[in-house]
């Protein structure tokens, strides 16, 4: 007991004293996790969206196939991007492998599709709701759907949060892909990993600290957004006449 203590008050004189060694993990951290759910934002949100509104054949596989990929064990997701970006694979000449990179590449492949099935989800309820009315005032599914992604900015607001949350806490992909190598590709997760084996418990249990806090803000905020967007769900009905309106005047 006595040094599980004297572990928790040094991890806690390490976050205090902001060490380097800290900061720099938790930096990389932050960067690559923000990265791959930028780029997440920008597929998953418009694949999403799209298949809300569009109707196509094949539709009720590729739904099928999102709802799988949900359950994408990570390790599976690393070892594919590491047979991609290895020597002897396809893009083995970009010479991605084990750098930040690749690590961005594996968190993004596996968020992409919790942004596009939630995305789904929130616009084909939007879509059911508004959908007849936007159509009748000109607005193609293409021009519904965008408006709706607007409309609904706030409870995608919280799914781009869960998002960097899934990202963030990740493991078995960046470890294969980026090789936990010391100040270049060394995450929170994979250093907390490899201290807690090496026995520097204080730095992991820093590391441990830091990132439950950035889950714990990470909740917070999905709870303050979830109660904003409740408060204002009037004015975002009316955002959606408002939308309705303008599909009208682009139409005329």
């Amino acid at each position: 007991m006595n040094a599980f203590a004297e572990s928790v008050r040094t991890a806690v004189g390490l976050i205090l004293q902001a060490d380097a060694q800290l900061l720099r993990v938790v930096g990389l951290s932050l960067g690559i996790s923000g990265t791959a759910c930028a780029l997440a934002a920008a597929v998953g949100l418009a694949g999403g969206a799209a298949l809300a509104v569009l109707r196509f054949p094949g539709r009720r596989g590729v739904l099928v196939l999102l709802n799988t990929l949900l359950a994408l064990p990570s390790v599976v997701v690393g070892l594919v991007v590491y047979l991609l970006l290895s020597r002897s694979g396809p893009l083995g000449e970009w010479g991605l492998l084990f750098t930040p990179a690749a690590m961005v590449i594996a968190q993004t492949v596996l968020v992409v599709p919790v942004v596009a099935a939630l995305t789904r989800e929130a616009i084909a309820d939007s879509w059911k709701q508004h959908g007849e009315q936007l159509q009748s005032l000109g607005a193609g599914r293409w021009t519904g759907g965008a408006l709706l992604l607007w409309d609904e900015r706030l409870a995608l607001l919280t799914v781009m949060l869960a998002a960097f949350g899934r990202a963030i806490s990740e493991v078995g992909a960046v470890m294969i892909v980026g090789g936990n190598i010391d100040g270049h590709t060394r995450v929170m997760t994979t250093a907390i990993a490899l201290e807690t084996s090496k026995g520097d418990l204080p730095l992991a249990l820093a590391l441990g600290m830091v990132l439950l806090g950035v889950v714990l803000l990470l909740n917070v905020l999905i709870a303050l957004v979830r109660a904003w967007s409740t408060r204002s769900h009037g004015a975002a009905h009316g955002g959606v006449n408002d939308g309705s309106r303008a599909a009208g005047a682009m139409h005329g």
